[in-house]
């Protein structure tokens, strides 16, 4: 494995890019004021990996005030990437990470003396889709092979989804195809739209955007035909938990709430609520976002992260040349805090 520790945090003085499809820039956000003073507030600051309508049930939790319930005052900031949100988990800046487990299993694996625990899984499935140039409705995995494709990153979860799904159909991803990694993750809508590629991975809202402009239709969905994934979790350094189990648990509290509002609403409803953490982005486009989402079962009904579905994650890293040796769940995933929210 390449990475090393003091990448993590060399990449943190990076200069970050702008991420297509992230409405927001990368500076603190606080949520919404609540009537409780802000002096009986807990000061807890989040670092999510991207800002996307993918991750609706953490920003229903932010606009309805459920941190607040719980006596945190929440800063949002977005990484754009889970190398730089690990980054800022490990060196302090965060106090929790949001982004794709494989992250913690990386920086345990290169002998972080303080792990970072993963404690809460907010999303089950993938939530990125293959975009090809023309309509495709008697489109497999097979019409891939000989083609180019637009990538992501070597070792992330979008990538190695992608991959997972291409060999599960026999499908060779250096010899069968050729996809292209050198392209930034923000811009790989962009490039498509520009001509560069026969298919594209896009998150939202990149796929429906290419729709729109009549350059692309989404011909499969990645987390539909990868099963159940976890695809991202919340996290903290194993010591801030030790010290803080009751911010822990009242922000895995405020996140449960915003999971049972997801699940018992309409995607309009849940739009209108996290309209405004999206204000680039028109009030039908989030509705149609959600709904696809909403229809393949992105959201579970709680936070507790399984072994199966670390073991799955293990097997992907395996299946991508990513993993030196497996992790125990034990060391990694802690769902004390999620199993009680759930109660």
């Amino acid at each position: 494995m390449k990475k090393k520790l003091f990448a993590w945090v060399a990449l943190g003085s990076l200069c970050l890019v702008s991420l297509a499809g992230c409405e927001k820039e990368n500076t603190p956000t606080e949520a919404p004021a609540s009537t409780e003073s802000k002096e009986e507030l807990t000061p807890v600051t989040l670092n999510e990996v991207a800002h996307s309508i993918f991750y609706a049930p953490q920003y229903v939790a932010i606009e309805n005030g459920y941190f607040e319930e719980e006596g945190i005052d929440l800063t949002l900031v977005t990484g754009f990437g889970a190398d730089k949100t690990m980054t800022a988990v490990l060196s302090g800046e965060a106090d929790i990470g949001f982004m794709g487990a494989e992250a913690s299993v990386y920086a345990y694996q290169e002998g972080a003396n303080d792990p970072v625990v993963n404690f809460a899984q907010l999303t089950q499935r993938a939530g990125n889709f293959l975009v090809a140039r023309e309509e495709m409705p008697g489109f497999t995995w097979q019409d891939l092979k000989g083609s180019d494709v637009l990538g992501g990153r070597k070792g992330g979860m979008p990538e190695m989804v992608f991959e997972y799904i291409l060999k599960q159909n026999g499908i060779d991803p250096e010899n069968d195809l050729n996809i292209d990694q050198s392209i930034d993750f923000g811009s790989t809508a962009a490039a498509f739209s520009g001509g560069q590629g026969d298919f594209t991975v896009e998150f939202e809202p990149g796929a429906t955007s290419l729709e729109a402009e009549g350059k692309g239709h989404v011909v499969a969905s990645l987390g539909v035909d990868s099963g159940y994934v976890p695809y991202t979790a919340f996290s903290a350094k194993q010591s801030y938990m030790d010290k803080n189990p009751d911010i822990i648990q009242g922000f895995t509290n405020a996140l449960q709430k915003g999971m049972d509002y997801v699940q018992n609403h309409t995607p309009e409803e849940i739009a209108k609520v996290i309209e405004p953490q999206f204000t680039d982005t028109d009030l039908n486009t989030i509705t149609t976002i959600i709904t696809r989402y909403y229809d393949q079962d992105t959201w579970a009904d709680n936070l507790i992260f399984s072994k199966e579905s670390f073991d799955l994650l293990q097997d992907i890293l395996e299946g991508a040349n990513e993993l030196e040796e497996r992790t125990p769940y034990e060391d990694l995933v802690n769902t004390e805090f999620a199993e009680k929210a759930a109660e």
